[in-house]
C-alpha cells in the first residue's frame, strides 16, 4: 500500500482572533472623528469563543481614566455596560511557535498587570503623528502591534510605526469571521 509523502518541510498553522470594535462611548466616538475609522479598539484572542481577549483599556467599565493591560470577554467589564458595542472578528493564521510565544508574554504580563499602564500620552500624539512609548505603557493597538512583533507574525512589516486598529486588516492571511454585535457572537 502506497501512503502519500508527509510534508515536513513546514509546521501545521494556528490561529490568533483580533477584534476590532466600537463600543460608542464618548472616547470611542471622538477617536471615531479623529480617525475616521469605523473601529477604534482592538484586542486579541488565543481561541476562537474570544472567553479571553487581550488589549490596552478602562481597567473598569465607568472609569475610562484608570486604564491598563486588561483580561476582556465579549459579555464582562467593558463589553457588558455597552452593550452595542459593534465588532469586527479576524482570524490571522500563525505559527505554532508564535502561538505559544503569544500566550507566554500575555501570562507573564497579566501576572504584573498592575506595572503596565495605558499610554494615554502616546494616543493623543498618535493622533498628530508623534509615536511616545514609555517602559510598560500602550494603547490597545500599540499592545497588539509589539505582541504580533515580539512573536514573530509573519505580517508585521506592512504596519505603520503608528498603528491604528484598522490597520491591522492590512495584514495578509487576515479572514473575517464575524461582523455584527459583540454580544451575539458566537454566531448560531
Amino acid at each position: 500500500m502506497n501512503l502519500p509523502a508527509v510534508q515536513a518541510d513546514r509546521p501545521a498553522s494556528r490561529q490568533i482572533y483580533l477584534v476590532v470594535s466600537q463600543t460608542g462611548s464618548w472616547l470611542s466616538r471622538l477617536l471615531k472623528v479623529v480617525t475616521g475609522a469605523e473601529y477604534n479598539h482592538v484586542s486579541l484572542s488565543l481561541s476562537p469563543d474570544l472567553m479571553k481577549m487581550y488589549s490596552f483599556g478602562r481597567r473598569h467599565p465607568y472609569n475610562p481614566f484608570w486604564g491598563g493591560f486588561i483580561l476582556e470577554s465579549p459579555r464582562a467589564g467593558t463589553f457588558k455596560r455597552f452593550s452595542e458595542t459593534k465588532a469586527a472578528v479576524f482570524s490571522i493564521p500563525v505559527s505554532p511557535e508564535a502561538h505559544d510565544r503569544i500566550a507566554r508574554i500575555v501570562e507573564d504580563m497579566l501576572a504584573e498587570q498592575t506595572a503596565y499602564h495605558y499610554n494615554y500620552l502616546g494616543l493623543v500624539l498618535a493622533a498628530v503623528h508623534i509615536q511616545y512609548r514609555p517602559d510598560k505603557s500602550y494603547y490597545c493597538s500599540e499592545f497588539v502591534k509589539e505582541l504580533l512583533s515580539r512573536s514573530h507574525v509573519e505580517g508585521i512589516e506592512v504596519l505603520p510605526p503608528i498603528v491604528q486598529p484598522i490597520h491591522f486588516l492590512t495584514m495578509p492571511g487576515v479572514n473575517l469571521v464575524y461582523c455584527g454585535y459583540l454580544r451575539n457572537y458566537p454566531p448560531s
